[in-house]
């Protein structure tokens, strides 16, 4: 099991930017992708982002495409979600999440198997 702590959520305008982060313990970092996922009231879950074992691989949702940058330290264990022109329609908590297998990418939720206790991103004028 890995623990995972996020931070830098808060409130922004529109067109603003933000940046999440999220440090993991607990096991071996490197071999696992991690994810972005969020969470709007009244909705469920969804993914916003991943990124494989060695930060060769990434991939985001659509709606996010062009904006938001997911990227890793395996040095440092942590993980980081770049967020650019931010819209309300981002506005959610934010988790972080560890895959449950190594050297796997799948995206979907269930196969994520660790997760932060979320942050607040918040973007209205």
């Amino acid at each position: 099991q890995v623990q995972l702590v996020e931070s830098g959520g808060g409130w922004v305008q529109p067109g603003g930017s933000l940046t999440l982060s999220c440090a993991a313990s607990g096991r071996t970092f490197r071999a696992y992708a991690m994810g972005w996922f969020r969470q709007a009231p009244g909705k469920e879950r969804e993914f916003v982002a991943r990124i494989d074992w060695s930060s060769g691989n990434t991939d985001s949702t659509n709606s996010v495409k062009g904006r938001f940058t997911i990227s890793r330290d395996n040095a440092k264990n942590t993980v980081s979600l770049q967020m650019n022109s931010l819209k309300p329609e981002d506005t959610a908590v934010y988790y972080c999440a560890a895959h449950r297998r190594k050297w796997e990418f799948s995206k979907s939720a269930s196969d994520f198997g660790s997760w932060g206790q979320g942050t607040q991103v918040t973007v209205s004028s």
